[in-house]
């Protein structure tokens, strides 16, 4: 179990870091010719903007994916420090939430891409097929639940460990 959640590992770290690198970059590369035309020759890129948007809605989703893994997902931890004999069972009621969350996000966000499909929308300026980015809620969905998976995995394992 463990081979198979290191070789799940390298490949959701890959995909996490490199769409997120490109993704930015990108952004940037796009809104920095943006502020120049804008201030240099009074010209705005329209497709800049939606570019921008787009990206920021892809850098969360791949951003939660990679909060789970580095356990950084925010939590209120308030009742864990008043009683820390409570960590344990928090900690996998907050992994059953996220397990949940992400289940729903996988079917919800596949019945969004189906329903996309039969409209054939395109984003305004750009002409993307919706259904492209609304696939992104069933593939980030899979990414949470195969990463809160491994931390589960782990913590089970630290717990036994304990023992």
């Amino acid at each position: 179990m463990q081979k198979i959640f290191n070789f799940l590992d390298k490949i959701l770290s890959f995909i996490e870091e490199w769409s997120l690198f490109l993704a930015t970059m990108a952004a940037l590369i796009a809104l920095f010719f943006n502020v120049v035309l804008r201030y240099g020759f009074h010209y705005s890129l329209a497709w800049s903007e939606e570019l921008v948007r787009e990206v920021v809605i892809l850098t969360t989703f791949i951003g939660c994916s990679a909060a789970i893994k580095a356990r950084s997902m925010i939590k209120i931890d308030a009742l864990v420090q008043l009683a820390p004999a409570l960590k344990t069972p928090l900690t996998f009621f907050s992994h059953a939430t996220t397990l949940i969350f992400s289940s729903m996000m996988v079917y919800y966000g596949s019945r969004l891409v189906a329903l996309q499909a039969q409209t054939h929308q395109k984003t305004i300026i750009m002409e993307i097929p919706l259904e492209w980015l609304y696939a992104l809620l069933p593939i980030m969905g899979s990414m949470m639940l195969i990463r809160t998976l491994q931390v589960v995995y782990l913590d089970i394992q630290a717990l036994r460990s304990r023992k």
